[in-house]
């Protein structure tokens, strides 16, 4: 927390929050013409549980889980669906580069940091894009009419939460 400055929050802020607002914000005039409108937002698992040395993005992104709840009640009115995916570690450039990184740091292989980090996780492996994509297909499709509001994992099965 302490090195992190005023300008890396701003940024944060920008990247995560600003730009869905204004996506957002943007595509509404359309998505009220539309039958079967749903908006998808992209956050991360730290929602549920926060993510070691991520505190930027461990907190900017609960301000996207606030914007999709509230969206979800002030348009749901009008037909327009509004939901969530909170991906857990998939194998994007961005994770590799955060695998990478704590290789270096623990003297060890990009695969064993993937391997010791997805022991934790049921299924025992880390995600490929298209079972993330698979997901936000079937909430953006009529398939999921009758969801929104909704904070859906796509984690392996990572974040044990009860309810």
């Amino acid at each position: 927390f302490d090195t992190v400055t005023p300008e890396q929050w701003d940024l944060a802020y920008q990247l995560t929050i600003k730009c869905t607002v204004d996506l957002i914000r943007a595509a509404l005039p359309y998505l009220r013409q539309s039958e079967r409108a749903a908006i998808l937002t992209i956050t991360s698992i730290s929602v549920k549980q926060p993510v070691a040395n991520l505190i930027l993005s461990n907190s900017v992104r609960m301000g996207v889980v606030g914007l999709t709840k509230s969206l979800a009640q002030e348009l749901g009115p009008e037909g327009i669906r509004v939901n969530s995916i909170l991906p857990g570690y998939t194998r994007t450039g961005r994770v590799e580069q955060l695998m990478q990184a704590r290789a270096e740091k623990e003297a060890s292989t990009v695969d064993a940091v993937i391997t010791n980090s997805m022991a934790g996780v049921p299924l025992r492996r880390i995600g490929q894009p298209e079972e993330f994509g698979n997901v936000a297909v079937f909430l953006c499709s009529p398939a999921a009419s009758y969801v929104t509001g909704a904070m859906v994992p796509v984690d392996g099965g990572w974040i044990q939460a009860t309810v």
